[in-house]
């Protein structure tokens, strides 16, 4: 038992390495910024041409969404940071991660949404065209702001993991909190750091997890 706490709570060795674990998690929360909105903000772009009249930009947008839903984030961060000097292009590669995970999480957030304009009865369109106001008006102002109610459970659980999925970014180097915990572990041969790493992760997304299960038993409209 006292190797078990040696090994995975070393409080000497969490002491040294919580300025480092703060530093990764610094960019950690950045990529989060960065990713959550982005992914959001394109998700809702795509679920709403996903309604177009158009049948072939519908298929487009689901072509696209099954397909970056189908790979693995993983798969994607390697391949974009991988492929892309090929193609003449070189970026950082904290840029290749956020590139990778935003078309994987894009198309989650497009699902979400497609979900919540779904589960909005056509009627309130018919309601809104009834008073004048035109397809777009309709849209923003009286489905878009109910379809988002309806699924704001799941665009907050979303959020959670866009959170887990930046640890994949430390698999190219991406100075994050994982990268920062498993250079320490690397260096002093002890798994504390890791420790303190899942409870510093577990202190940031247990309340959002919690906010997730209380939106969740909200009624929703219909």
């Amino acid at each position: 038992m006292s190797e078990l706490i040696q090994q995975f709570f070393n409080v000497d060795i969490m002491r040294q390495a919580f300025p480092y674990l703060m530093s990764g998690l610094f960019v950690t929360i950045t990529l989060t910024a960065v990713l959550a909105p982005l992914g959001f903000a394109c998700g809702l772009g795509l679920a709403v041409m996903s309604e177009a009249r158009p049948a072939g930009v519908r298929w487009l947008v689901r072509a696209w969404v099954n397909v970056f839903r189908t790979m693995p984030p993983l798969v994607l961060i390697v391949i974009t940071f991988s492929a892309l000097p090929f193609l003449g292009i070189r970026l950082p590669a904290i840029i290749c991660a956020v590139i990778a995970l935003l078309l994987n999480n894009t198309a989650y957030y497009c699902e979400i949404i497609r979900a919540g304009l779904g589960s909005v009865s056509p009627g309130q369109m018919e309601a809104a065209r009834s008073t004048g106001l035109g397809y777009k008006d309709s849209l923003r102002y009286v489905v878009l702001p109910q379809a988002l109610r309806n699924v704001l459970p799941d665009l907050v659980s979303n959020t959670i993991e866009v959170v887990k999925a930046t640890s994949l970014a430390s698999i190219v180097g991406v100075y994050d909190l994982l990268y920062s915990a498993s250079t320490i572990r690397s260096v002093t041969f002890n798994t504390s750091a890791l420790t303190l790493a899942a409870i510093i992760y577990l202190t940031i997304l247990l309340p959002a997890v919690r906010l997730s299960g209380r939106l969740e038993r909200r009624p929703k409209t219909v």
